[in-house]
């Protein structure tokens, strides 16, 4: 149940939420059709469809070849400080690539792949838009199911954010922290934003409402719990009153959309700042193209949540 109001927004085509409104009922109401809102009487393969945004995407098999060429090319080219251990899982590592000023801001960038597949290894090319621009960006992998449970998974990112708290300086990693994921990363960002590292958030084209993951092919690997489904579904849990930019492109699965527009208005709800930032045109691989690209629209939301950030952001290392 969702726990707070929020008004309608013409402008994303948000409908209001009640503090009695099941999620059902506000994926009913969106304008962006969604097949949740009569997920009961949905075949399979209509369920399986609504989280399939590789079959969505045409080309996404040539999209992914190229990102991953792209991003070991990255690795190549570029110093940094890769593979550093934060646990003791094999996948626990951190990719980091220092600013010349240590204070710089830092984009912490976590993968997707519904919890269950690619690495941040793969992701490394769209390091480059904020490199650009003097940040630093940190990647930080993590272990994936079946081997290890979506709550464990969750854990891992704290660690991580714990390790590069007290040893990021140490790597020339010491300013404020922008946290960021994409698809199933988004979902592990959302979670992670309490964390006293953090100081704003930048979620794009997540899932976080995992109730309906039950039913598809995604949860195979996953075997969500009932608790897992109340605890770390990011539109069940109090909102954390640091800003967050959600985005999401509009040629998205309407699953996307909606959550992401779904996770906005419970924010706004709690008058949580932060923007809802729907990319026109972009589907769920080509929107990173604009994290990747120094002017993208990725890029300037999170310049412009360094700015939103408490001035005294020195990422919780205070004494």
């Amino acid at each position: 149940m969702l726990r707070r109001q929020a008004n309608a927004d013409p402008a994303h085509g948000l409908a209001a939420v009640s503090m009695t409104m099941t999620a059902a009922s506000f994926f009913s109401a969106c304008i962006v059709p969604d097949p949740r809102a009569r997920w009961s009487s949905t075949p399979q393969a209509e369920r399986d469809a609504a989280y399939d945004s590789n079959a969505a995407v045409a080309d996404s098999a040539a999209l992914i070849q190229k990102r991953n060429a792209g991003s070991a090319a990255f690795r190549q080219t570029r110093s940094g400080s890769l593979d550093i251990p934060y646990g003791p899982r094999p996948r626990n590592r951190w990719d980091l690539y220092p600013a010349k000023d240590p204070k710089a801001p830092c984009l912490v960038f976590i993968h997707g792949g519904y919890w269950q597949r690619n690495s941040r290894e793969d992701f490394a090319m769209y390091a480059q838009g904020l490199l650009a621009h003097g940040w630093s960006v940190a990647l930080p992998g993590y272990s994936l199911a079946p081997d290890v449970t979506l709550t464990d998974i969750v854990a891992e990112i704290h660690s991580a954010l714990d390790w590069l708290q007290s040893e990021g300086p140490r790597h020339g990693i010491a300013g404020p922290v922008i946290l960021s994921g994409w698809s199933a990363g988004a979902q592990l960002a959302a979670m992670a934003l309490a964390h006293p590292l953090v100081v704003a958030g930048l979620a794009i084209s997540g899932v976080y409402e995992l109730e309906a993951l039950r039913d598809v092919w995604v949860n195979k690997p996953l075997q969500l719990t009932d608790r897992e489904i109340e605890t770390l579904s990011p539109t069940r849990l109090p909102v954390v009153i640091k800003p967050m930019t959600v985005a999401y492109g509009s040629a998205e699965l309407p699953t996307l959309i909606n959550d992401s527009r779904l996770l906005h208005a419970v924010r706004a709800a709690a008058h949580a700042p932060g923007a809802l930032l729907p990319i026109t045109g972009a589907h769920h691989f080509n929107i990173l193209d604009h994290l990747a690209d120094p002017d993208g629209e990725l890029t300037a939301a999170a310049l412009n949540l360094v700015r939103q950030a408490p001035a005294q952001a020195d990422r919780g290392r205070a004494a």
